[in-house]
């Protein structure tokens, strides 16, 4: 009977503790679900979640660039200089020299169906023929309209109609970061499409030749990219991804001579002036103020006694120029520019800013 009443007095016990237990574990449970904050959970990057920003398509603008940039090949005659011998003279007599044909190729870009090509003025430089290569094969022998040394543009023309043509854009408006595509003929690959962004504008690298004597005063401005670019590009499109040209490729910054992902393009504001004044006039029409002048900074204005740093120091004049005959004189400080237009409409002119190497100022008047 005792024996009885333990085994249930032990079984009651365990019984009663279990309950308690799973109660209490059960409690304990449910508190702490509800106090745990849920999170989305983490995703990793793929396809289907990473930057959605729809990738550049550049089919378009490549088919309708590739058969306006054309194919440039020249032909020079050069000859051998002898170095003179007496012994050599005197045993073979006098030798005339030799002369040779050296032969180069670059690109070039169709701006009118009547068929006016811009290139580099370095492509076609000296050049005793020059020969043009369209994308479909077809061959012509090109005039030379008219170069200019200072932008390193040249301006050729073929006789043939309705010829594709690359539309004009703006390089005013192209901004650092938008892609870009560049056509031409590298190490004769005909018609080949690299692409690469704006990497900056407005660079001066002074590879073009300086010579005030003969009145050659390099301008340059040119855009940077990192589209590759390789000997036998110069001449060629930079194009946007509209299909606009927006500039020339001109050069590239290398320590070997290929792409080392820097290119330079000049400007389609700049070739749109150059090949106007080319077509019409042969040359460039460029008028001259007369003046050197001298950015404004902090140790210029003390060293002058200026009271601030706006405007344009002018360091030096022109003997008889237009800025001498209009009275300005050495030391004065330019900060506004009357500007009139054709039609007799005047402007007080904002100085935008100024380029003392290459004499150039850029103006903005409210209209």
């Amino acid at each position: 009977m005792k024996k009885l009443l333990s085994t249930l007095l032990i079984a009651s016990i365990g019984g009663g503790s279990a309950l308690y237990i799973q109660q209490k574990f059960f409690k304990e449970q449910n508190f702490a679900e509800h106090q745990i904050t849920y999170t989305a959970p983490v995703k990793f990057t793929s396809s289907s979640n990473a930057f959605s920003s729809t990738a550049p398509d550049f089919v378009n603008a490549a088919e309708a660039s590739v058969n306006t940039v054309v194919h440039v090949t020249t032909q020079t005659q050069t000859q051998d200089q002898l170095n003179y011998d007496p012994f050599h003279q005197f045993f073979y007599g006098n030798q005339q020299p030799q002369q040779r044909i050296q032969q180069g190729s670059g690109s070039g870009v169709i701006i009118a169906k009547d068929g006016y090509i811009v290139t580099n003025n370095h492509v076609v430089a000296g050049a005793d023929k020059i020969e043009v290569i369209l994308n479909d094969k077809r061959t012509y022998t090109a005039e030379l309209v008219g170069t200019d040394p200072q932008t390193d543009l040249a301006l050729l023309k073929i006789k043939e109609k309705d010829l594709p043509f690359l539309p004009y854009g703006n390089s005013d408006n192209v901004k650092v970061g938008e892609w870009c595509l560049a056509i031409g003929n590298p190490f004769n690959l005909n018609s080949t499409i690299t692409a690469g962004i704006i990497s900056a504008k407005g660079r001066n690298i002074n590879i073009l030749e300086n010579d005030p004597a003969h009145g050659v005063f390099p301008i340059e401005s040119f855009i940077q990219t990192d589209a590759a670019v390789n000997p036998g590009n110069s001449g060629g499109a930079l194009v946007s991804t509209n299909g606009d040209l927006i500039g020339i490729n001109s050069a590239i910054a290398s320590q070997n001579g290929a792409y080392i992902g820097y290119s330079f393009a000049i400007p389609v504001n700049i070739v749109k002036k150059v090949v106007a004044d080319l077509a019409e006039f042969g040359t460039v029409q460029r008028a001259f103020i007369g003046v050197s002048i001298r950015d404004i900074d902090s140790k210029l204005a003390e060293e002058k006694s200026l009271k601030d740093l706006k405007g344009v120091y002018v360091n030096g004049l022109t003997e008889n120029g237009s800025a001498e005959q209009a009275g300005i004189t050495l030391g004065d400080v330019i900060t506004k520019i009357e500007v009139i237009l054709n039609d007799k409409r005047t402007y007080t002119a904002e100085l935008v800013g100024t380029d003392p190497q290459t004499d150039l100022a850029l103006l903005k008047i409210k209209e």
